[in-house]
């Protein structure tokens, strides 16, 4: 029986990507860099480090490990500062809905994002304290697929991952929750097809589960 949800942050709750490719797009103009649009769907649900060496690749140029954490760091303060953009009208469409359901229902709910920046997004967008738990990128070492958001996210809810179902936008995401042991729901053009039990149109489709 499932007895916990967790979110994805970007792309389920609230919708950032716009936010992240454009401070992607501008460091990398920085840096003299190309970005190409392809690359940024890429890079949805992938802990920093990783983007960065994903844009390398792509690039086919190579930074030393400084330069890399530079690189990162100049992205993230754009983009923090970018996040002043966000308030309560960017929460996405059926969220408040679901959260409100399953606290009737007695199920609980966490966060589990790879983004460092999950608290400040929740407080902008009005959702911070509507979670029993929040796991963020400052809380783990490894990035999806990689399980451990996953298996951090059910541990503080006091649930095994079986226990839970969670709700991604991204294959990586997908490939994480399955890994974890968990049910996923695929919400998004970029999560279907990558294995979920459930694929679903809008968030609140997974209120079906709990009838």
């Amino acid at each position: 029986m499932l007895k916990g949800v967790l979110f994805d942050l970007d792309g389920v709750l609230t919708a950032t990507d716009r936010l992240h490719t454009r401070a992607w797009r501008e460091t990398c103009e920085r840096w003299n860099m190309p970005f190409s649009a392809d690359t940024a769907p890429l890079l949805r649900g992938v802990g920093r480090q990783d983007c960065v060496q994903l844009i390398l690749t792509r690039a086919g140029m190579e930074l030393s490990q400084t330069e890399r954490t530079a690189f990162a760091e100049e992205k993230n303060e754009l983009y923090r500062t970018l996040l002043d953009e966000l308030t309560e009208s960017d929460v996405l469409p059926g969220v408040e809905e679901t959260i409100a359901a399953l606290d009737a229902r007695g199920i609980l709910t966490a966060v589990a994002s790879a983004s460092k920046n999950a608290p400040l997004i929740l407080r902008r967008i009005g959702l911070e304290g509507r979670f029993t738990a929040v796991v963020d990128g400052t809380m783990i070492t490894r990035s999806k697929p990689d399980p451990e958001v996953f298996d951090l996210a059910a541990k503080l809810l006091g649930l095994l991952p079986k226990e839970c179902l969670v709700v991604e936008d991204a294959a990586s995401g997908v490939e994480s929750a399955k890994r974890s042991g968990a049910m996923a729901a695929a919400i998004g053009p970029d999560a279907k097809g990558a294995g979920a039990e459930l694929e679903i149109e809008r968030i609140t489709d997974i209120l079906s589960l709990w009838k």
